[in-house]
């Protein structure tokens, strides 16, 4: 595997910004972003929270463009631009069709060089920053998180949350802000990673034009950071409040980034704890039932990191899932595993850059962290040089060396009278430490087969193959060679729309059961042989349809194809196996309340639909649930699952008759033509419907919707359009709302369409006082929008946007399989993406005034709040 390093070049503007390139020519997309030095961690005491609000301060005007320019500059060119910050840097990224590269580099560069910061929009951005801090606080994971960090990190900064504490926020001048501005945003501080489809010479030429010169502003010398003491005893913070399930996290100090230790440390994390052959999934969770959910990461920084294991729990028993989990580590730290256990793992590591290389995005973002974080972009090759050198020895003397139960932390957000207590937590620790490790168990694994390659490199063919099989299923296949990779995507008929109130939750439940055991695999069986084979397996039901999807390197096609197929003929439903998943979508259930948004959508559906099954959840309702069997799954299976009813996709590194000849023997063969089930019709909305439920959070969530459009509507179109130019931080919402009037953080528009009407609605996140003002706002602009044609500017913008969005989202070869799949299913065809664009240039003013007063019905609209 070459890193990208080895195929990215480097240079460096006179001013001293550095630029790092990776020309990709394979679609014509292109990745700028801008990675400034400076994170949270670098803010002073009087600093709190600048580095965060300098992201969203940088995208409200400058000298050239006026506030919502920036964005519809992108958005009007087909791309997506946004930024993110993180404890050690702030990056600004934009990614568009190679023919408008440079525009994209311009708004970037104009704002990180020219940004006004006006003091009235930034009193704006500062309540906009404070609704964003009050969505957090409805967020169990991220308060869980916050309580992380602040006790590991009680000296070092770390311990602050990037985002910032409101107090801090609202105390912020203009003059502050620039004073951060000129101190950190100078060329010596910034690195421009650029990957896609331009050359080294454009790049150069746009650089020196839009980034170089002189900025006026000295550069200053590095604040060092306080550093974090040793813990010399076990830290405990944990919180009770109105939540439904237990978030804990175990922590230890190690070293950052740059530390000889830090690769072991990342394949110690994925042993122990991603993915389903994980230590902790199987013996934790899997075999014990102790928990929803158990990971384990390594997280090295600029400085001294954390390696933690972090724990979801629904029951009460936390300390018992806390104790297991710990042990669990502690027998890890003290034996070495099995080399083919570690081999895998490292043939993971590597395959993970192979996937990454799908994205121009992707690829742009590994370059810019090691140049801006890791120490320059060769670090990559020295990095998986490191991995590839990691043995079973080295994997249990970093774990015996960080990990140390007399100097841990403890941290996490219980509910309210929880058994679990700082006690608890330092009695277990204290055993622990004590007791002598268990033995590991042995992995149940499936025989190893010989690796068989596809052969010498084949010529690509080109276009889209489309075979029909004797059975009926429809297979379509287009080979990619641009990465070493394949996707599948088989989908059917199904989904919500094929369940009734009385079996409710049964597509969810199956989806989740069929990867845990087949006719020739048990369920650990298959989730050693999907690492063994560096890729993923795993099924799904939407609304509309039924899917199983999986990725693997092209290098095992043969095994993959195999276990696939396998997965999707012989699913076999063990009884334990349902038991412990069913138990696993009860607990999401019941822990709904922890997300407002979801509980706000749901109830959405059921006062939109009354009859059809739309309005049901895609969870379930615990009596379905309860009374769902293995034998149940096995019928719904045989009944639906049947290869008459099947499209299959396959997209990338793959040889066409392979994929014929591998369908043939797996699909070829029908078990006979099944029914469907006969679909309630949804009547007619006849009035306004409203909803609420009290959830005492500190944001509302308000949803105000009409009934959608079909897949197959020709009116579906427009109605995209329309909710664009709603959406996006070029939007009509996003603009009046949330910019003009800071009302909310989270502000949008969306269609679902099904192979039933749909719905289209709007949707905000707001604080309880700012609702009527809200409801009120978002009325206004959709009635707009039936009053008058959209102008010209503006509907090119909402189309170039979507059509941009689309080639941006079909980078990757999943995405293409995915769409490819579900279009035929529903009857479209394989290649109506590739009309997509000429679809959406044909949309014109009177297309999107027609569907707003055909959709936008307020006398028959439905309501829906959820909050205090």
């Amino acid at each position: 595997m070459r890193a990208s390093a080895e195929m990215a070049s480097r240079f460096r503007l006179p001013n001293g910004l550095t630029v790092v390139l990776e020309e990709n020519h394979a679609a014509p997309v292109a990745a700028f972003q801008l990675w400034v030095k400076v994170g949270s961690a670098d803010e002073t005491p009087d600093e709190v929270g600048l580095a965060h609000l300098h992201e969203h301060m940088l995208f409200k005007g400058t000298a050239r463009r006026g506030p919502g320019e920036i964005a519809r500059s992108v958005e009007a060119h087909g791309g997506e631009i946004n930024a993110w910050t993180s404890f050690d840097q702030t990056v600004y990224h934009v990614v568009m069709a190679s023919r408008f590269a440079r525009e994209g580099l311009d708004v970037l560069a104009d704002a990180i060089r020219h940004s006004a910061f006006d003091p009235d929009e930034l009193g704006r951005e500062i309540e906009v920053v404070c609704e964003e801090i009050k969505r957090s606080h409805d967020m169990p994971s991220r308060r869980a998180s916050k309580a992380l960090f602040g006790s590991a990190f009680r000296v070092h900064p770390y311990g602050r949350p990037v985002i910032g504490f409101e107090a801090d926020v609202r105390s912020h001048t203009r003059e502050r802000v620039l004073a951060f501005y000129a101190k950190h945003y100078t060329p010596s501080n910034i690195v421009l990673s650029a990957v896609g489809d331009v050359t080294e010479a454009q790049l150069r030429a746009w650089a020196d034009e839009l980034l170089g010169g002189d900025w006026s502003r000295p550069t200053v010398a590095r604040r060092p950071r306080p550093g974090e003491p040793r813990f010399d005893d076990v830290r405990v913070s944990l919180t009770t409040d109105d939540v439904k399930e237990s978030w804990l996290h175990l922590a230890f100090q190690i070293p950052g980034v740059d530390h000889p230790d830090a690769p072991a440390l990342d394949v110690f994390a994925m042993l122990v704890g991603q993915g389903d052959a994980s230590r902790l999934s199987l013996e934790v969770k899997r075999k014990r039932g102790l928990v929803k959910d158990v990971s384990a990461w390594a997280w090295t920084p600029k400085e001294p990191g954390l390696f933690a294991a972090s724990l979801l729990v629904s029951t009460d028993a936390v300390e018992d899932g806390f104790e297991a989990t710990a042990r669990v580590l502690a027998t890890m730290s003290a034996v070495e595993v099995d080399q083919a256990e570690l081999d895998t793992v490292k043939s993971l590591i590597e395959a993970d850059a192979v996937y990454q290389r799908e994205t121009v995005q992707g690829v742009a973002r590994k370059l810019g962290s090691y140049e801006s974080t890791m120490g320059g972009i060769e670090r990559e090759a020295q990095y998986y040089e490191a991995i590839s050198q990691v043995t079973t020895a080295k994997v249990r003397e970093v774990a015996a060396r960080y990990l140390t139960f007399e100097r841990a932390s403890v941290s996490g957000l219980l509910p309210k009278g929880a058994s679990f207590t700082e006690a608890s937590a330092r009695a277990v620790l204290a055993r622990v430490a004590k007791e002598r490790p268990e033995p590991l168990p042995a992995r149940n694994m499936a025989a190893n087969r010989p690796l068989r390659t596809m052969g010498a490199a084949r010529k690509e063919r080109p276009g889209l193959t489309v075979q029909t099989l004797a059975s009926g299923a429809t297979i379509l296949v287009r080979e990619e060679r641009a990465v070493p990779l394949f996707s599948m995507r088989a989908s059917l008929l199904g989904g919500l729309r094929y369940e009734t109130a009385a079996d409710n939750g049964i597509t969810s439940l199956l989806a989740r059961t069929m990867t845990r055991g087949t006719a020739s695999y048990e369920a650990e069986q298959i989730s050693h042989l999907v690492d063994s084979l560096a890729g993923s397996v795993n099924a799904m039901g939407g609304r509309s349809s039924m899917s199983v999807r999986a990725e693997f390197l092209s290098k095992h096609f043969e095994r993959g194809f195999d276990l696939f197929s396998e997965i999707f003929n012989h699913p076999s439903f063990p009884e334990a196996e349902v038991a412990r998943e069913r138990k696993l979508q009860l607990q999401d259930i019941a822990a709904r309340e922890d997300r407002p948004s979801a509980v706000a959508f749901e109830l959405f559906a059921r006062t939109l639909f009354t009859r059809h099954p739309y309005r049901l959840s895609l969870s379930g309702e615990p009596a379905s649930l309860e009374a769902l069997t293995p034998e149940a799954l096995r019928a719904f299976h045989q009944k639906y699952f049947d290869p008459s009813r099947l499209t299959l996709a396959v997209v990338g590194d793959v040889d066409t008759h392979a994929v014929i000849e591998a369908a043939t023997r797996a699909f070829g063969a029908s078990r006979g033509a099944p029914g469907t089930p006969e679909i309630p019709h949804e009547p007619p909305v006849e009035g306004p419907r409203r909803a609420s439920r009290t959830l005492q959070k500190a944001q509302t969530q308000l949803i105000l919707g009409f009934p959608g459009a079909r897949v197959t509507d020709p009116w579906r179109r427009p109605l995209e359009v329309l909710a664009t130019l709603l959406s996006g931080q070029s939007g009509r919402l996003f603009i009046e709302l949330r910019d003009k009037r800071s009302m909310a953080y989270s502000v949008s528009a969306t269609t679902l369409e099904g192979v039933d009407p749909g719905y289209f609605a709007v949707y905000m996140a707001t604080s309880p006082e700012k609702v009527d003002a809200a409801l009120a706002g978002m009325r206004d602009e959709l009635q707009k929008l039936k009053e008058q044609p959209v102008g010209k500017d503006e509907l090119l913008r909402a189309t170039r946007y979507l059509v941009g969005s689309q080639q941006i989202g079909l980078q990757r070869n999943g995405a293409r399989a995915a769409t490819m799949a579900l279009d035929a299913c529903y009857g479209l065809g394989p290649e109506r993406y590739l009309r997509y664009a000429d679809e959406m240039e044909a949309v014109t003013a009177d297309d999107v005034l027609e569907v707003a007063r055909r959709v936008i019905d307020f006398g028959k609209e439905t309501l829906v709040t959820v909050g205090p």
